[in-house]
């Protein structure tokens, strides 16, 4: 048996902190920025190179990023414990410096106060966790919990005849980003996308109609960032690793929205009886529809057999 901290060597990463006054910054910055220049500077006589005009906006909202973060080196290790934060960390240092010294009495200190640091920081992560998922104030979540619990369907929104997306539902989508999904080959993270989505609605909604229009999709979008992950813990061969593609969550929304607006075409020329690629429906919905049309015919054998059954016995007995 070898320990997890000896299988596994630290890792070194690169992380983005975000210090204060960041967000109202780089909400600023967006606020004064004229996204129609960056079409005007791609467009040539009356076409626009969407190419261009999407890698200068995505460019952009990058440099604005990285002028108002701070990215530093962080090392992870194989035995981290979840509960582990800054304050700890420091109350780690305080003691260690106190035994290098020698003192007795700060060693003393600093251990009582690192207990209570790890106490705190424990009962913290617990209460984060329990409030994750019972004290949550995340109103999709409990809207989707009632949605299932009802059988609540909505009615599918109408199709236009054109293709192009509304300002209304790329801002809904931006919102609705998950911010703990890892940013793809454009650096953009997905907090910055949900929080500054007032801002960055407008030049995305035109990025998405010239891409419908023209049919094609810009480069920079489709590009993609292949992360081996290992399957177990002690890694032997190239097999043993797990590819996991990161793309641009900028393309994650688009592919989203125009998912959504195929889907108000299908409906109608779907059978009813198929249960893929259909929205509230699982496998557990066509086993029970097969089990229920199977005991209703056999209700109906059975009822047959014992009504013949009668009719011989009272005729016999006659």
């Amino acid at each position: 048996y070898r320990p997890l901290v000896r299988r596994s060597k630290p890792v070194l990463k690169q992380v983005r902190t975000w210090p204060s006054g960041a967000i109202s910054a780089l909400q600023d910055c967006f606020e004064h920025t004229d996204w129609q220049m960056f079409r005007e500077a791609a467009t040539y006589s009356t076409t626009t190179d969407l190419e261009e005009y999407t890698s200068s906006v995505t460019s952009y909202i990058g440099k604005c990023i990285d002028d108002v973060t701070v990215s530093k080196t962080i090392t992870t290790r194989p035995n981290q414990k979840p509960w582990m934060t800054a304050e700890v960390r420091a109350l780690l240092k305080a003691r260690d410096s106190a035994f290098k010294e020698g003192d007795k009495a700060a060693l003393r200190k600093a251990r009582a106060k690192l207990s209570r640091g790890i106490r705190e920081a424990k009962r913290a992560h617990g209460q984060s966790i329990h409030s994750h998922f019972r004290d949550s104030g995340d109103t999709r979540r409990m809207w989707q919990g009632i949605q299932a619990i009802t059988n609540y369907r909505t009615a599918p929104p109408a199709c236009d005849s054109d293709a192009s997306l509304p300002a209304a539902d790329v801002r809904k989508t931006l919102r609705r980003v998950n911010p703990r999904k890892a940013a793809g080959p454009d650096n953009i993270p997905a907090r910055v996308l949900r929080e500054y989505a007032d801002q960055l609605t407008d030049v995305f909604t035109d990025i998405f109609n010239i891409s419908l229009s023209s049919a094609t999709v810009p480069t920079c979008l489709k590009a993609t960032t292949i992360i081996p992950v290992p399957k177990k813990s002690s890694v032997s061969c190239l097999n043993d690793y797990r590819p996991i593609a990161l793309t641009p969550i900028i393309m994650k929304c688009f592919e989203r929205l125009v998912l959504r607006h195929i889907k108000t075409l299908l409906p109608p020329s779907l059978d009813p009886l198929q249960f893929a690629y259909h929205p509230n429906r699982s496998t557990d919905d066509a086993i029970s529809t097969t089990l229920h049309l199977a005991l209703t015919h056999l209700g109906q054998i059975l009822f047959t057999m014992d009504s013949t059954y009668v009719f011989r016995r009272f005729y016999s007995i006659n």
